[in-house]
């Protein structure tokens, strides 16, 4: 009897969760991850977090399901960054579009501390909640470069780095003790730029004029109550008090992620045997040699040119794949990595199979040199991309060795043979194959700029010399094609390709589960784009690393890019 009327609740629950109004739950604490890592490793430590694909689709379909009455958001905790921040704002604008609910919650908007990016994100909801003993600290945009050269000249290191040209900042924080007058004009566009951007996503989300905004930013951070004033928050409530204003009994509450791949039938539509279909391939990191991946140490991926190539190259000889998005978010790395991955987004093109890129956060420097080969590039107007040059050199510890007691020999053989060590400096004939080195790859470059982005090469040098653009203003420029966000480009592929709007993607590689675990057969095995777990030695310190010179990924690599959070 008891088991019969256990089999029957469990009937009568299935059938609820079948029938019962949705309100879709988005929890942001611990942050957004671009897509489904390669590597073993990654996939194991993923498996709980949320996936920015899985929440665009979730909230696309919302929009015409008449189950879902609207969406909850918690926001803060692990920043994200904007360009993925206004791709959740599209898609939060276009559901409330759609005559659904769209409620923000938070905690605060940054303790102490920073709030004006995760208050941007919350100002596209139709009303935002925050905790009575919350804050928003909306206080603008602020860039700041700290500079080492003096330090490491009292402690004996000296920099020799050349960089093409006065833009390519990256290596600056060694070689300068200030900000240039190229560094600062681009650092102040940048700044400029994203304000501009938070402005006005502010004052329309929260019916206030760009100036009202404008003021508030510079009379913050707020306290709660003073926020409610200034027309910033709706209500001050505690989360109990948000969840049972915006439920009704009865009221199922689902997350998002859960809602885009089901159970219930509302799961990812799944490619017919035989169905055209759009590849997905993601970028995610450093780019280097090699294959893709992660420290078991921490520290996030890498993009590795072997893993890249072999997925474009298993979605170009895949007769069922139609067009390719490739999802970049990357600050460069590798130019030989970089140029590889290049070479197979033309010939996958060359295949008649158009290639859509789509910006993240960042795709500057080596995430621009494997950009600008498609046929359309898509990005979000707070990416930050172009950076378009080169920088190298080493540091010389030569007087910091001498200082400490500690003497170098070496035995050399080959007049340039010990050029690259790093206790003693660059001699002469050594400093001049360093510069042509970078002439070489500069030319190379923007050459290439030039031919994929149909300019004029005197303009693509003048939109290279190493700087920095935000989105909106590389569109303005020619170097990105169109504003927008990963279901932008994916439809704009399935238009060049002439599939249906809801033509399925499939992420590539794609494999079974039998085939991750053989060794490829060769390098044209789609096994072959399986990424590895790999032994960094400053697992989450690689950052650090970077910007102490130290050499993270093989060669030294210096650092160089800003995240706007």
């Amino acid at each position: 009897m008891d088991a019969t009327k256990a089999i029957t609740d469990t009937v009568d629950r299935f059938r609820q969760r079948r029938s019962a109004p949705l309100v879709l739950e988005l929890d942001l604490t611990d942050g957004l991850i671009e897509g489904p890592p390669a590597d073993p490793l990654g996939a194991l430590l993923s498996m709980r977090k949320t996936r920015l694909a899985d929440i665009l689709t979730g909230l696309r379909r919302a929009r015409t399901d008449p189950r879902v009455k609207g969406l909850v958001v918690k926001i803060g905790g692990q920043p994200i960054g904007l360009a993925m921040v206004q791709e959740l704002r599209s898609a939060v604008t276009a559901l409330r579009e759609a005559g659904k609910r769209t409620v923000a919650f938070a905690e605060t908007f940054g303790e102490f501390g920073q709030g004006t990016v995760p208050y941007y994100l919350a100002s596209a909801f139709g009303e935002i909640y925050l905790q009575p003993s919350g804050d928003v600290g909306l206080t603008g945009v602020s860039l700041e470069q700290r500079f080492v050269k003096n330090a490491l000249t009292k402690l004996g290191v000296d920099y020799q780095v050349g960089q093409r040209h006065e833009y390519k900042t990256a290596a600056n924080m060694f070689t300068q003790d200030h900000m240039t007058e190229a560094h600062r004009e681009s650092a102040a566009r940048i700044a400029e730029s994203v304000i501009e951007q938070i402005v006005a996503g502010v004052a329309e989300g929260r019916r206030l004029e760009p100036a009202r905004v404008r003021e508030l930013i510079d009379q913050g951070p707020f306290i709660g109550t003073e926020a409610v004033e200034a027309g910033l928050v709706d209500r001050l409530a505690y989360r109990d008090e948000v969840y049972d204003e915006i439920r009704d009994e009865g009221d199922l509450l689902l997350y998002v992620g859960r809602y885009a791949k089901g159970p219930m039938g509302i799961g990812a539509k799944l490619p017919k045997p035989g169905e055209k279909v759009v590849a997905l391939v993601h970028g995610t990191g450093m780019i280097r040699l090699g294959r893709s991946g992660r420290s078991p140490l921490g520290g996030g991926g890498a993009m590795g040119s072997d893993t890249i190539c072999a997925a474009l190259r298993s979605a170009r000889r895949d007769e069922h794949v139609k067009a390719i998005v490739f999802r970049v978010d990357s600050p460069g790395g590798s130019y030989v990595a970089s140029d590889a991955i290049w070479r197979e987004v033309l010939l996958a093109r060359k295949a008649g199979k158009p290639v859509i890129v789509s910006m993240g956060d960042l795709a500057a420097s080596g995430g621009y040199f494997v950009s600008m080969g498609a046929d359309v590039i898509v990005a979000q107007p707070g990416t930050l991309t172009g950076s378009i040059g080169v920088f190298g050199g080493k540091p010389s510890l030569e007087r910091l060795l001498d200082r400490i007691g500690v003497n170098s020999e070496a035995v050399d053989v080959g007049a340039n043979s010990g050029m690259y060590s790093t206790s003693r400096s660059f001699s002469e004939p050594q400093w001049a194959r360093i510069n042509a080195w970078l002439d070489r790859v500069y030319d190379d470059f923007v050459g290439k700029v030039a031919q994929g982005r149909n300019l004029d090469r005197d303009r693509a040098h003048d939109l290279a010399r190493g700087r920095v653009w935000t989105g909106a203003d590389a569109f303005g420029r020619g170097l990105v094609d169109e504003l927008g966000g990963l279901e932008d480009a994916l439809g704009l592929a399935r238009g060049r390709a002439g599939l249906p709007a809801d033509a399925p993607v499939r992420t590539y590689p794609r494999m079974h589960p039998l085939e991750r675990l053989r060794p490829p057969d060769s390098s044209e095995d789609k096994a072959a784009a399986m990424a590895r777990v790999r032994l960094e030695a400053w697992g989450p310190l690689t950052r650090l690393a970077a910007e102490l010179g130290l050499p993270m990924y093989g060669p030294l690599v210096l650092p160089g890019w800003w995240t706007i959070r």
